[in-house]
């Protein structure tokens, strides 16, 4: 196990590469020891190249990385003591379920004992034990990558286990079963765990922190609700909900923002903001209401009928914006409604970044 430090690191894949074409922006950060973080983003975005530095299949361009204070950014990746878990299962088809888990152990030479023991710890936590003695060959996808898991998980000397977006070909049906089960072997194993995704469920129900990843950069980590509630980028208020943040461009006035012809209040006033800065405002679908006393007109679109949950979808002085209609409440009937905005709950960011965050 191992804290994972990131010192001033960048990395473009081609010499004399501008910084705007860097893969990876500069960044420093630091992950915890026995930590469960996820990288979440698009496509494209870094996250994999990030993870490759990190178990030493990519070399940074620049900067360190350090486990637990000594510097790895030169050691190859077998020097470094980590399981990396990749988007397609990796077996031995013709060996047995237990021979697969216990060929690293094999390979470093446990006795005999400790690897029985070990092994049938590990498949008893990802429900494997009845398929111990077949082949692996006649395996679904789903147990194939269990087998994949429980290889990077058996060692109990790994500094770190990194999954490359592990549940690609896992059927839907079992992917919230095997997220439970990674969020299980996590409590039970106490290691550092770095776990890639665009998928912000996934990412979301693992880690107790996401680090957001957006054109190469890190733009905020933090747990689930600290992303949610208070994104401090307007692209983490955008990827993280579905529908994500409504953002409008603003005129912040002391207390005020106008939109359009709209004054919408704020919680509080913003006296200082810097001159010809790109202003928005955001907030949350919950936290834009359907009332019949709003102060403000809206034009509906449509409403989203999601089975669980609905969403009014409107036009807001030329801005389309979402709206959660209230459980047990009829659907809003339009064109022309009303809406009220929750002071509380809106956000300003000033050229992208919430105003007031350190």
């Amino acid at each position: 196990m191992a804290q994972i430090e990131l010192v001033d690191l960048a990395h473009a894949y081609w010499t004399h590469a501008e910084p705007a074409d860097y893969a990876l922006k500069p960044m420093t950060t630091t992950w915890r020891q026995g930590g469960a973080y996820a990288l979440l983003g698009p496509s494209g975005c870094g996250k994999t190249t990030l993870l490759n530095i990190i178990s030493g299949l990519v070399t940074p361009s620049r900067g360190k990385v350090l486990f637990d204070g000594v510097d790895v950014t030169g050691l190859p990746t077998e020097r470094r003591n980590i399981a990396q878990v990749f988007q397609f299962p990796v077996v031995y088809d013709t060996m047995t379920v237990f021979d697969n888990l216990a060929f690293p152990l094999r390979n470093r030479g446990l006795d005999r004992r400790a690897v029985e023991a070990r092994v049938r710890e590990i498949a008893g936590l990802l429900d494997l034990t009845p398929d111990l003695s077949r082949r692996a060959r006649g395996l679904g996808a789903d147990a194939k990558q269990k087998i994949s898991l429980g290889r990077g998980l058996v060692r109990p000397d790994v500094a770190a286990v990194l999954f490359d977006e592990p549940l690609t070909v896992i059927d839907p049906a079992l992917k919230w079963e095997l997220r439970s089960k990674l969020k299980a072997l996590h409590r039970a194993l106490d290691v550092t765990m770095i776990y890639v995704t665009h998928d912000q469920t996934e990412a979301l129900t693992f880690a107790d922190t996401v680090v957001v990843m957006h054109d190469g950069g890190i733009v905020q980590s933090g747990r689930p609700d600290e992303l949610y509630d208070r994104p401090r980028h307007t692209f983490v208020g955008h990827f993280i909900g579905s529908p994500g943040m409504n953002f409008m461009p603003a005129q912040v006035m002391a207390a005020q923002a106008q939109v359009g012809e709209a004054m919408i209040p704020l919680a509080r006033s913003y006296p200082a903001l810097s001159a010809g800065a790109k202003l928005a405002i955001g907030i949350r679908p919950e936290h834009l209401r359907l009332s019949a006393h709003g102060e403000h007109r809206a034009r509906l679109e449509r409403v989203e009928d999601l089975g669980r949950v609905r969403y009014a979808r409107l036009n807001f002085e030329g801005h389309r914006l979402a709206a959660l209609v209230p459980e047990g409440e009829p659907p809003p009937s339009g064109p022309d409604i009303r809406i009220a905005f929750d002071p509380a709950r809106i956000h300003v960011y000033a050229d992208n970044l919430l105003v007031g965050e350190p």
